[in-house]
């Protein structure tokens, strides 16, 4: 298939300098001095909601109190893609332990109406050659992808060993046995020489800290916790039949609300969209896999889709290169390769590049308003609905039916831009401009902690390593680590997710990354015959330093941006920021880790050998 230039507007139809100024005009009405604080943790009757499995049962089972080699904390992608690196290292004593009720991470508890992944299912659903599965259609069903993740599951014999409905609440590193005790709220205690903290960056709601919140006397979730006894419906099959004659608000119009919206647009009696800021949502191209296309694939075809998705969403297409993605992802690398195609390949320096992409960037968003306007009737709503704010500010976003839904008399847009959020709840409803609105059920799609504080985002009370140092205070100022997947003083524990080192736009991609190189030290550590692995004080200094002196500075676009947890809502402050730039890219860092492995000496480790016995 081949990708054609999207119809943008010429760039002398824009007035990039007042779009500029547009768009920081917004931004300040939006931001607040809290923060990402402006969100809490669930508590109370919340709390409970978070712990709570409403799609499994739980079984109960006697508490374990056992030895093994290593602890997975987590059962999505990234708990899972750590069990197949670690069975490809011989490593195969290993348990996943999540709270969910089975494998998926996100994707088991994620069962809200329409949900799908919104980015290209080929790419992100990994190891797509080694299990022999192809995703039905180019944007996969969030059912789909859970089924997808326990067949992973099976294949790489990780499921008859997990621990499900188990919370882990301590880790602690002992020096005498030279393993760590995980102790659960199941009363486990789980000896394991490595543990894995896999918990991916999705795994912990986060609620808007409302006034008034726990003062509704109607009926509250999170879109992660969806009650289908409530709306009628089930994952499968979405049919809200019980909303029919219920009101209906939902706080939230990003990646989430994007999707259910259209859904309870057709069956709420009334629903109330409480928007902050809109997203940037175009078409969604969503064909059944061809069955011709995929028999015609050779071996390498998904590392090869997934290099070029990253370079089209990340970077840019090589001269020629093809876009393979052909959706909102890649569209500003598409436009802006056929451009320069066109000029003949003209040789600019990366700065005259990069002010080509800029006009290119301001050419795409105004062609995603100018859609709002050509499908919703209501004028003050499509002006609402238009995002004022760089591409990458916020997830882009595809949906054929959510702007639609806005045409329907039952549903009705509150801009809450004013107040930076809803202004209140009550005993009724919820109050936006002094307007009381009542309302008998009230969602909140406000996503999960991406870039707060750790402690917030694992949720795990005692992280302890070498003489009782909490890993809070060993990262208090942020990450150190080696390579991005473990650090010192914490022998045998490793991380995977956004933490120091180059990025990739398929997240599975970058796990898997992240998987095999931990694997490779544990398996080390075994073939060694070593009782302990730790990374050592220099090797970590000696990263950090290679970090920092090739960091790409993305705090002047981030700081432009509108609030959102792509900045950790405005935060100048980026402890963990989501994305942080590597300058040499993501292909070198893979190389940089791959030829670490091959090294000899593997410096910046240390490996302590049994003790020998007299």
């Amino acid at each position: 298939m081949t990708c054609l230039k999207t119809d943008v507007p010429a760039p002398d139809e824009l007035d990039i300098p007042a779009l500029k100024a547009k768009y920081l005009a917004e931004r300040d009405k939006r931001l607040r001095r809290e923060g990402g604080e402006q969100y809490v943790r669930p508590t109370g009757d919340f709390s409970d909601n978070y712990a709570h499995d409403p799609f499994t049962p739980v079984a109960e089972r006697a508490p374990l109190v056992e030895d093994i080699d290593v602890a997975i904390l987590g059962a999505g992608f990234s708990g899972i893609l750590a069990g197949y690196h670690l069975r490809k290292q011989g490593v195969t004593n290993v348990r996943n332990i999540d709270h969910a009720g089975g494998f998926g991470g996100v994707w088991y508890w994620n069962r809200y109406p329409g949900v799908q992944c919104d980015n290209d299912a080929y790419c992100y659903l990994p190891l797509l050659e080694e299990t022999g599965y192809m995703p039905s259609k180019k944007f996969s069903d969030g059912w789909e992808i859970q089924a997808y993740c326990q067949k992973m599951a099976e294949d790489f014999e990780l499921a008859d060993k997990a621990l499900f409905h188990t919370l882990v609440e301590g880790i602690v590193w002992d020096e005498s046995i030279k393993r760590w005790h995980v102790r659960t709220n199941r009363g486990d205690d789980i000896r394991a020489r490595f543990v894995v903290m896999a918990g991916g960056v999705m795994n912990m709601p986060k609620l808007p800290g409302i006034p008034g919140i726990h003062d509704f006397k109607g009926n509250m979730f999170h879109t992660s916790r969806w009650e289908h006894d409530y709306s009628g419906g089930s994952w499968t099959a979405p049919e809200l039949e019980k909303l029919r004659d219920k009101r209906v608000a939902i706080v939230g119009t990003g990646a989430t609300s994007v999707q259910a919206v259209p859904y309870l647009g057709k069956y709420a009696k009334q629903l109330y969209v409480l928007q902050r800021t809109p997203s940037n949502i175009d078409e969604r191209p969503n064909p059944p896999t061809d069955p011709d296309w995929a028999a015609s694939l050779q071996p390498g075809w998904q590392q090869e889709r997934m290099a070029n998705f990253h370079r089209g969403a990340q970077a840019f297409f090589l001269p020629g290169e093809p876009d393979q993605i052909c959706d909102i992802w890649t569209e500003i690398s598409r436009n802006l390769n056929l451009e320069l195609e066109a000029d003949g390949f003209p040789q600019l320096d990366i700065g005259e590049i990069m002010a080509r992409r800029d006009v290119v960037d301001y050419q795409v968003m105004e062609r995603l308003r100018r859609r709002v306007d050509a499908i919703v009737k209501d004028k003050e709503t499509a002006e609402s609905l238009k995002p004022w704010f760089r591409f990458m500010c916020k997830r882009p976003l595809s949906n054929n039916d959510y702007y639609p839904t806005f045409n329907q008399p039952n549903v009705k847009l509150i801009d809450v831009s004013a107040t930076q959020g809803v202004e209140r709840m009550t005993e009724k409803g919820f109050v936006a401009d002094g307007v009381e609105y009542e309302i008998d059920l009230m969602i909140f799609a406000s996503g999960f902690e991406v870039t707060s504080d750790l402690k917030r985002r694992w949720g795990i009370a005692t992280v302890e390593g070498e003489n009782g140092l909490s890993i809070y205070d060993h990262w208090e100022n942020g990450p150190a680590t080696l390579h991005g997947v473990t650090t010192d003083k914490f022998p045998g524990m490793f991380y995977m997710g956004y933490i120091q080192g180059a990025t990739n736009s398929s997240t599975t991609e970058q796990f898997g990354r992240q998987a095999e190189h931990l694997a490779f030290m544990i398996g080390e550590t075994v073939r060694r015959g070593a009782d302990k692995f730790c990374a050592t004080a220099e090797g970590v200094a000696g990263y950090v330093a290679h970090c920092r002196a090739n960091e790409v500075d993305m705090s002047e676009f981030q700081q432009g941006c509108t609030p959102s947890y792509f900045n950790n809502e405005g935060d100048k402050e980026l402890k963990w920021a989501l994305f942080k730039g590597y300058l040499p890219g993501w292909d070198a860092w893979r190389d940089m880790l791959a030829d670490w492995r091959l090294s000899p000496d593997l410096p910046g480790v240390a490996f302590e050998a049994r003790e020998p016995v007299n």
